[in-house]
């Protein structure tokens, strides 16, 4: 498992670098998105164990002046010296189930459409249909849907050239489901060599509880090994969640861990 958790670590400082620059800052990697798409994070650096609280707060000053969300991202089990100093830091440590494809078990339930997303698609009510899912999180069933999804859109055109570039290059691979021809949920994987990672799955509350999250899963993960990646792992949102990416074949080997300035309680 030792070797999987390193396979894994050298991912996770490889992926970013085909969107962003790497700014080395004391003993952490800060990864700065170049142009449009989402924002990225700083990690422990590959050869880094030992951190202090001056350290994350110089990465959090650097990520303020550029304006970057102060976030960290990093494995428990591969760095375990890093949470006390990002909560002396003021920073929030979330710990997240690391899953590693175990034992594939195909997911396909009944009236359920899922294929790949194309650069012709339209990009921005799959990234509407994402925003939805991920601002409901768990897997409640909710009043949200495809109507919601539909007023969700927000026309960004340079950000959709960027999604549109990735897909054609493979470098993100991104399944959506449909439910009578209505799109109501997306994931994606982002193969860098025998490793991907799989990511951003999410269903419209209004659908939840169909298996259409495993079954985006195994679409992915089918995807994957037959392009020939050996080790798929993802980070469920929690215990919860872990039971369905469980249904597909994955197990908790490790921790994931995030930290970000706490929130405020009101």
């Amino acid at each position: 498992m030792v070797d999987r958790l390193s396979e894994i670590e050298a991912y996770y400082d490889a992926v970013p670098r085909s969107a962003a620059r790497a700014e080395a800052i004391g003993p952490f990697t800060l990864f700065v998105k170049i142009g449009p798409g989402w924002s990225y994070y700083a990690r422990p650096s590959l050869s880094a164990t030992r951190f202090t609280e001056a350290e994350v707060q110089a990465v959090r000053a650097r990520q303020r002046a550029l304006g970057v969300p102060e976030a960290f991202e990093w494995v428990a089990d591969t760095t375990p010296n890093l949470a006390e100093p990002a909560a002396a830091a003021g920073l929030e440590v979330t710990r997240f189930p690391l899953m590693l494809l175990h034992d594939f078990q195909p997911v396909q339930p009944d009236g359920v459409y899922i294929r790949h997303a194309t650069a012709d698609d339209d990009l921005a009510l799959v990234d509407a249909v994402g925003h939805v899912s991920f601002n409901n999180p768990g897997t409640a069933v909710g009043a949200a849907g495809v109507d919601a999804a539909r007023l969700s859109i927000r026309p960004d055109a340079p950000a959709v050239a960027f999604q549109q570039e990735r897909l054609r290059a493979g470098r993100t691979v991104t399944g959506v489901a449909f439910v009578d021809g209505q799109l109501v949920g997306i994931g994606s994987h982002q193969p860098v060599g025998s490793v991907t990672e799989i990511v951003g799955v999410g269903v419209l509350p209004a659908f939840r509880r169909r298996g259409i999250a495993a079954a985006i899963t195994s679409h992915l993960v089918a995807d994957a090994l037959q392009r020939g990646v050996r080790t798929v792992f993802l980070s469920a949102g929690d215990e919860t969640i872990g039971r369905v990416y469980a249904r597909v074949g994955f197990v908790r080997i490790a921790t994931a861990c995030t930290a970000e300035p706490a929130v405020p309680h009101s």
